[in-house]
Parts: structure tokens; C-alpha cells; sequence
């Protein structure tokens, strides 16, 4: 997952913000950038940053694109940038079931089906499930049924103990993996729904009469290990990450597909001897 180097481990709730100096003001201080920095990033005088920001001048439509750019700013949040210079939004919004996004969900669908017999599936923005191949339900037998229901937030799924976390054998590793991606998300996109997930994920109990381990092997950065109790036995998986380059779409740029391999032979025949 490749985050920015300018982005805080967590950020507050997003600030309120209205004009458009105000929204690149507060971006700018999230990205810990001084006004020189961003000027000097966006080919421009401090002076007319300095302007930009207390109202005095009215930014172009380009300036509004070119000074998002270099804050790194999500393609949701440069469409509020735009509005709130007075401008239309520029990226659109596409609801994952419309027949608008017919070709990226098909897209989505294939990439999932085509990982079988292997469990993959795609989550929004807020971790809500979308999509998932036929090898994902086998692994949620015994979660409790108010999980299951839309919108599936796969974090809660994971980590309420009336979910996956007694079956996770390195509950506390894997756990330390969701909470640090979730922390980086929210420096990167100040979503205050991700805040509020966040504190609620903290404060779920522990499962009892769990045995806890620590998988070795991890590879930092690329795959994350991944051990669960299952009635066949113990299914052992790398996960991956992986989103969509350079999208024109908010939905398609907030999209991220979950890959899990086999990380053993046992893992890998037993879910051959599951698929359909």
C-alpha cells in the first residue's frame, strides 16, 4: 500500500472548512507542509500561496488541480476543493451497482472470480464489502448473523469477538496489521467515519479461552500472514493489497481488492477440495 511520506500515523476528524482558502489551509498543515514547501512544490510565489489561502485571490481552475496534486489530496476531496472555488467537480462518483460503472464492476468481478479457489474480496472506502468471490463465505461460518448484515464492514467481521477474532490464531499481529493500515488511511484521507471506526475497533473485547501466536515469515510491506481455525483445520494465508492506478472515478480510486494465498499445501488442497 503505498502511502505518502508527508502523512501523519493518525489524524484528528476532519476540520471544518468552507472556502476554499480554508480547505487548502487545513491540508496543508494535515500534510505538515509550511507555505514555503507548498509553493516551492507547486511552481508558485509564497506571496500568491499567502493570497490563495486568505481569500485575497481567486485560484484557477488549474491552481485548484495543481495545488491538490502536490497535497496528495484523494480525487473525493479535490472535487470539495473545486467546489468550494467555485468550480464543477471534476471526478465522478459512481455507485459500485450502476449500470455507469457495468465495466470496472465487471473488472472487479473477474479479477475476484479469477483468484478462486482462493478467498478474495473488494471493500470501499470504509471498509464495507462491495464484492467477494464463492470462496469467502465457507470461511464465515459460526459469525454472528448482525455481522453479516449490509453494509458488511469487514474490519467489525475480523475483530468483534462474535466474528472471525476467536478462529484467528494470530489475532493480536493481525490485529496490529488492520489497526496500522486504518491509522495510515485516516492520515491520508481525514475521513472522520474512519476516526470513529477506529476508536470503536480499540475498544472491542478481547475473545476468551483464546491462544494467541505470532506467525513468523511476514513479508513487510507485501504479504501479512494470515492463520484461521476452520472445522477442516488450521488455514494458513498471505494477504495482499491492491488498488487501482490513476483512476478517474472517486469510487474506483477508493476501491481496494483483498487477496489471500495459500500459505501451506494443507491451506491450498483443502480450499481446491472446497471450490465448486
Amino acid at each position: 500500500m503505498n502511502m505518502s511520506s508527508r502523512a501523519t500515523p493518525e489524524t484528528p476528524a476532519r476540520e471544518s472548512a468552507s472556502t476554499f482558502g480554508e480547505h487548502l489551509r487545513t491540508w496543508r498543515h494535515r500534510r505538515r507542509l509550511s507555505q514555503e514547501q507548498l509553493a516551492g512544490d507547486a511552481d508558485i510565489s509564497t506571496r500568491h500561496l499567502s493570497y490563495v489561502e486568505t481569500g485575497r485571490t481567486n485560484p484557477s481552475r488549474d491552481m485548484v488541480l495543481r495545488l491538490a496534486d502536490r497535497l496528495e489530496v484523494p480525487l473525493r476531496e479535490q472535487n470539495a476543493f473545486l467546489l468550494a472555488a467555485g468550480y464543477a467537480p471534476v471526478y465522478r462518483e459512481s455507485d459500485f451497482n450502476s449500470p455507469s460503472f457495468a465495466i470496472a464492476r465487471q473488472v472487479v468481478e473477474l479479477i475476484l472470480k479469477s483468484h478462486e479457489p482462493f478467498p478474495a474480496l473488494a471493500i470501499d472506502r470504509r471498509w464495507n464489502l462491495v464484492a467477494a468471490n464463492g470462496m469467502v463465505a465457507p470461511l464465515l461460518k459460526g459469525v454472528h448473523a448482525s455481522l453479516l448484515q449490509q453494509p458488511m464492514n469487514v474490519l467489525r467481521l475480523s475483530l468483534d469477538p462474535r466474528g472471525l477474532a476467536p478462529n484467528i490464531v494470530n489475532l493480536a499481529q493481525w490485529r496490529d496489521h488492520l489497526f496500522e493500515r486504518l491509522s495510515h488511511e485516516i492520515a491520508a484521507t481525514a475521513d472522520p467515519a474512519l476516526v470513529s471506526l477506529l476508536l470503536e475497533l480499540r475498544h472491542l473485547p478481547s475473545p476468551g479461552n483464546v491462544n494467541e501466536e505470532r506467525v513468523d515469515g511476514e513479508h513487510m510491506g507485501v504479504a501479512v500472514p494470515f492463520k484461521l481455525r476452520s472445522p477442516l483445520g488450521i488455514l494458513s494465508f498471505i494477504s495482499t493489497t491492491t488498488f487501482f492506478g490513476s483512476p478517474a472515478d472517486v469510487t474506483l480510486q477508493e476501491l481496494a481488492l483483498e487477496t489471500f494465498f495459500p500459505l501451506d499445501d494443507f491451506t491450498r488442497q483443502t480450499l481446491q477440495s472446497l471450490a465448486p
